[in-house]
This record gives structure tokens, sequence and C-alpha cells, in this order.
């Protein structure tokens, strides 16, 4: 179908929030090649922010993997798509791209690889591609920028970054992707002793170790909020600087050009969750010969000892992000 026929685009990503990020990318890629076109998204209420005030798309519709999803179908139905792009690709994206009543361009999963690499060590991935690049590879004539991800909070351009704050995002659903909390106390003291403070984030899912951090580093603030996500992209952009883990929050953070320092434990680069095309840190220990675990995380250390994490030490941490601060 040449461009000029491409007059209708539907593009699904579901979860999690940091996948949803990473299409910003492309759907940007998108607009600029079919400026005439209308750009639907559908994602799940959770990532509903990652679109909201969006210039790239034009109407932004909500999937419930629990609810009931007949006025969607019903939408998805009498909109007559030209271009239907599944960048998840699983069964419920299968239900929206049915109702759509078009075929559609699905992501290509390297299931086989990630399960070689994870339980044999074997690893087949070659030149590493990122998340980005793999949703624009559905489309062979889609070309990315050299723009990071991208947000749309109201506010943003108002605010103003802080010299001395630097920012951490401690939680994580994963506990060998979460950097152990005793490090990041350490972290703050090492941040504090050397004047700067120390600004806590998370959704509500991190409150408990928001508030366990905000009691441990003396001047730290706690700007967790309860899933309000450009509320705390608002905050975020005071910081000089954002610690966090291999979470959607760094991405988040990306997507308003903050700095970014990520401390990855058992997940790596193959899995194509690095920071994309923003300025970074990548802190990981490559010489433990048992990462990956997973390319999720999992609940605990398999081989009990946590090296991943426990071998990067706050100090090592700290002498590494100085260059970024």
């Amino acid at each position: 179908m040449k461009i000029s026929e491409i007059k209708k685009i539907v593009v699904i990503r579901l979860s999690s929030l940091g996948d949803v990020i990473l299409t910003t990318p492309v759907v940007r890629a998108l607009k600029s090649k079919y400026k005439e076109a209308i750009i639907d998204f559908v994602t799940s209420p959770a990532s509903e922010e990652v679109y909201t005030n969006s210039p790239r798309i034009n109407n932004l519709l909500l999937y419930s993997k629990k609810g009931d999803n007949s006025n969607l179908y019903s939408i998805l139905m009498k909109k007559n798509y030209d271009l239907v792009l599944d960048f998840q690709h699983n069964k419920h994206s299968s239900k929206i791209v049915k109702a759509t009543g078009k075929s559609s361009y699905k992501i290509t999963k390297p299931q086989l690889a990630k399960f070689l690499l994870v339980h044999f060590k074997i690893n087949l991935f070659g030149k590493i591609k990122k998340i980005p690049e793999r949703y624009a590879d559905v489309l062979s004539a889609l070309k990315l920028d050299d723009k990071g991800p991208e947000m749309f909070p109201a506010g943003l351009d108002k605010v103003e970054q802080e010299d001395k704050l630097i920012g951490f995002c401690p939680g994580s659903k994963h506990f060998t992707k979460q950097y152990p909390e005793e490090y990041y106390a350490k972290l703050g003291k090492l941040l504090n002793d050397k004047g700067y403070k120390v600004a806590l984030f998370g959704g509500s899912d991190d409150k408990e170790i928001c508030e366990r951090l905000h009691l441990s580093i003396k001047k730290s603030i706690n700007l967790y909020t309860e899933n309000k996500l450009h509320q705390l992209l608002l905050n975020m952009k005071r910081c000089k600087l954002i610690v966090c883990n291999d979470s959607g929050l760094m991405h988040a953070a990306t997507a308003i050009d903050v700095p970014v320092a990520v401390i990855f434990g058992s997940t790596v680069g193959e899995f194509g969750f690095k920071p994309w095309k923003s300025k970074s840190l990548v802190l990981e220990d490559s010489t433990v010969n048992c990462r990956p675990c997973s390319h999720i995380g999992k609940g605990s250390c398999p081989k009990m000892h946590f090296n991943c994490m426990m071998n990067l030490y706050p100090e090592l941490v700290f002498n590494e992000i100085k260059n970024l601060i």
C-alpha cells in the first residue's frame, strides 16, 4: 500500500509501563512518515498517561484485561483501519486485532534466544536490538530518529532543575531487578556528605520502600505518588540525575530528558531494555556468570548470593555517577 493510501493507523501495546513508553519513538516516526494519517493507540488504563496530551496520536483507546471491552471492540469495528500494528502480540492484543477486522503487522519476539540465554547461557542474539528497534522492524520502511522517548505532562516546561537534587527510583516488581535497599540508603548518605539532597520516587507498590528510605536518608524528600505518572514526571524534572533499577520509571525519566544512572542486576542488554537514545550510565557486573537468570526478573536469587547486585557497592555507584552530576 502506498503512503498516500494510509489514512488510518492503530497501534497496540497494552503493558508494561516501560514497554509502552518505548513505543513513543516509533509512533513519532509513524507520524513523520504518514503525516496526514489518523493514528490511534490502544493501551491499558495503567499506561494511559504515557499518551495523554501527545500530539502524535488522535485517539487514545483503553483495553481492560479483566473488564468488559465490548464498547472498545465496537469502536474498532467501525474505524476501518488501513494499518494495524500489534506491538504486544499476545492473546489480549489478538482480540483487539480481531475486532478491527483487519490483518496486522506483529512484533517478532526472540523467545528461543531468550530461553537459551537464560537457561543455558547460549547467546544467539548477535547484534543487540533495543525494543524501539524491534517495534520499528514490524514495518521495514519505518525509520527512527535520533531522539529518545517522549511524554507530555502539562506544565513540564515551567519546571526548573535543582542543581543539588538527585532522584532515586528504588522499587521493582521483581527482587532480582532491585538494587538492595541498604545500598540505596548508603548511596544516599554518600550524596548527603557531598551536599546533595535525595528525592524518592515510585508508585503505590513502592510506598513502603520509599517511606523506609525517607527515614534512612537525611534531608530526603518522599515524592512517591499513587500511580499519578504525570505528577511524578513533573517532580522528576527537578532532578539533576535519576538513579534507578531496570524499570518503567527508568524509561519515564528518559522521556522527559532527565539523565539516568541505571543499575542492572539479573537482566542484560540483550533483552533490549537499556535506555534509548538518552543521556545515561548503565551499571552492571558482567563478570557474574549466572546472569541472566530470567528475562523479567525473579522473586529471589536462584544461587542465593545475589552477586549481580551485591557486587555493585554504593561507593562504586557513587564514583561512577559523579561524572553525570
